[in-house]
């Protein structure tokens, strides 16, 4: 298969090529900015050719990853970058809902109008699948597990332009039959998360810099924490599996951790790497975060024959491991 990965330079992008290149027989483009990932972190997982944006008018390369530098916000080169492409995998994005709070429009314009522009482009250039990586932040504030029959009402803007972003999908299998799956990622982490601003990577940031651990508000809030392993064969199957356009799946546990459990846990796992006396410290609570936010993925189970098989203490255990190298 042809594949294009926006933001393909991100932890989630090198994760999912270096999955695809031990496949063998795929070819694959990447689009990305480099904001978070570059192309060192992309040379980490894989040998790649720099090219220009009309280059992928001549088609794709099984001999290497080809890598454009671009933005998502650019329609006309979305429409170049998409040409022949069998499958997109759409990760670029503003992540989080911090940012979300502090820039609002740009928020928007990255989720909404960047999605809009690949899924035109897929219109256009008759790419059949679209995998979209969307996340729990569009249910809002209800009562988990969080399943995918749910109505959504989301708190943060982060929340409203990732429900954007899987409206437009939903519009354009239904139009235009394009086999879009929408992705509901709970918390990712593992290798490769040097520079994702999620918690597991910032609190081993902090603890290996000698901060305290920064805890928003009393650490009661529960999120699903799910190894980047397990995600990127969601992922795969999502871009594979047949008769599931227009679907929408939980991507997670089943588990639900507090931050607190989370932290001291983590705290347990740097000791035994020799990490030793990190203090964690309650701050305030954030704006437009969730209290409880686990997932139902039965199903992912049921549909995509996926389901999360790495435990959370095992899954930091590789993290930790990771960062100390």
């Amino acid at each position: 298969m042809n594949w294009l990965i926006t933001g393909g330079c991100g932890f989630l992008g090198t994760s999912i090529i270096k999955r695809l290149i031990r496949q063998n027989g795929h070819s694959i483009r990447v689009i990305d900015n480099f904001t978070v990932g570059n192309l060192d972190d992309l040379g980490l997982v894989c040998e790649f050719n720099s090219i220009d944006v009309d280059e992928c008018l001549v088609g794709y390369s099984n001999q290497r990853v080809q890598v454009v530098k671009g933005d998502i916000l650019d329609a006309d080169l979305a429409l170049r970058v998409t040409h022949d492409t069998d499958v997109i995998v759409h990760l670029a994005a503003n992540t989080g809902v911090g940012p979300s709070v502090e820039n609002p429009r740009d928020d928007m314009q990255a989720n909404v109008i960047g999605t809009f522009n690949y899924l035109e482009a897929a219109r256009i250039n008759k790419c059949p699948r679209f995998v979209f990586a969307s996340s729990g932040a569009p249910v809002g504030e209800v009562t988990p597990p969080i399943h995918e029959e749910l109505p959504p009402h989301p708190v943060s803007p982060y929340g409203a332009s990732k429900l954007a972003g899987e409206g437009y999908c939903s519009a354009y299998n239904r139009t235009f039959g394009i086999d879009t799956v929408m992705l509901r990622f709970g918390n990712v982490y593992g290798p490769g998360s040097l520079h994702k601003n999620s918690v597991v990577s910032k609190f081993i940031r902090q603890a290996m810099n000698g901060e305290t651990l920064e805890i928003f508000g009393d650490g009661s809030q529960t999120r699903d924490f799910v190894y980047i392993d397990d995600l990127v064969e969601a992922i795969i199957l999502a871009a594979t599996t047949s008769s599931i356009g227009g679907e929408t799946f939980q991507i997670a546990t089943n588990n639900e951790t507090t931050v607190g459990e989370l932290a001291e846990m983590l705290v347990d796992v740097l000791m035994s790497n020799g990490i030793g006396g990190v203090q964690l410290l309650n701050t305030e609570q954030r704006l437009g975060d969730v209290q409880r936010n686990y997932s139902d993925t039965s199903k992912a189970m049921h549909k995509l024959g996926w389901e999360a098989k790495v435990r959370l203490y095992d899954g930091l255990q590789k993290t930790v491991e990771y960062f100390l190298k």
